[in-house]
């Protein structure tokens, strides 16, 4: 655990906030660093245990997809070192699992996109016949290729609160029915994208969420992360099996671990193992090696 980062601690800017996962220092009026660390969190809590290395493997995704996606939407990274925006002495901080990016006016909503009948999808879908409002055909079995991509966005919910699926007339309401569109189809075609180039990496991705800015001009930009483990559900293209919960390269192992335990989901989190998280940061380095090679 000793190379783990759980916090960072950058003197030399100013801290702006602190998220789920992510530090976030201002570089001046236009500009941010952003950190990633090691810390993870699980049904909205942060846990008390970090993944080494587990932030330098979500940089790198991220930064992949970023690059690969760009003709679909563009995104928040300025290209700048984010050793070039510290002290010397900060570098180790940043080293790996950093980036600068353009400050933007972020959306109050997360947009979710699903490919595949899992998680709170299919528990919808099993007591309604729809997941978030979208109705879907009958029989479809868990882990069900749906027709077709479907976005079912959430409203972004403080770090220790509980995101919350809402309808796309809701997300109207937020951010108007223009972006709406817009987000949606956005959504849909980075994922379809995605989608495409991972089962070629013999990688499934069953659902992933977004989320989107706003440049001085109104342009709609990718921000915050891009199908990394933490934010999709990433499945072996060779064990997948509809039917059943396939097994998968994300944190929905940890997910699974803390199903096991007698807590009731709020924090404090409870402390993990040593061997789960081993075998999580494995999960997480294999997705990257799976993705990028």
């Amino acid at each position: 655990m000793a190379d783990a980062l759980f916090e960072s601690s950058i003197k030399s800017l100013p801290l702006i906030a602190r998220g789920k996962v992510r530090d976030i220092y201002a570089i001046d009026d236009d500009k941010m660093l952003i950190v990633t660390t090691d810390r993870l969190s699980a049904f909205d809590v942060i846990l008390p245990d970090p993944i080494p290395g587990k932030g330098k493997v979500l940089t790198a995704v991220s930064n992949f997809w970023f690059g690969k996606l760009a003709s679909v939407s563009p995104n928040h990274l300025t290209g700048i070192a984010p050793e070039s925006v510290v002290t010397a002495d900060e570098r180790d901080q940043v080293e790996g699992r950093s980036i600068v990016v353009r400050r933007l006016k972020p959306l109050p909503i997360e947009a979710v996109v699903r490919g595949y009948l899992i998680g709170s999808g299919w528990g919808d879908y099993s007591r309604t016949g729809a997941v978030c409002g979208v109705q879907l055909p009958h029989g479809l079995r868990m882990a069900s290729k749906l027709p077709s991509p479907i976005f079912t966005p959430a409203t972004k919910a403080a770090v220790g609160d509980h995101d919350e699926n809402i309808s796309y007339a809701q997300t109207e309401a937020l951010i108007g029915a223009a972006m709406a569109a817009q987000v949606r189809d956005t959504a849909i075609a980075l994922y379809s994208a995605a989608a495409d180039y991972a089962k070629s990496r013999g990688i499934i991705i069953a659902d992933t969420k977004f989320e989107f800015g706003l440049d001085a001009d109104g342009k709609l930009i990718l921000i915050d992360e891009a199908l990394t483990p933490d934010s999709s559900r990433f499945w072996p293209a060779d064990q997948y099996q509809e039917g059943s919960n396939p097994p998968s390269f994300d944190k929905q192992f940890v997910r699974d671990y803390l199903e096991t335990l007698d807590w009731n989901k709020t924090a404090p989190g409870p402390t993990l193992p040593a061997d789960i998280i081993q075998r999580t940061g494995d999960k997480y380095r294999e997705a990257l090696t799976r993705l990028i090679g």
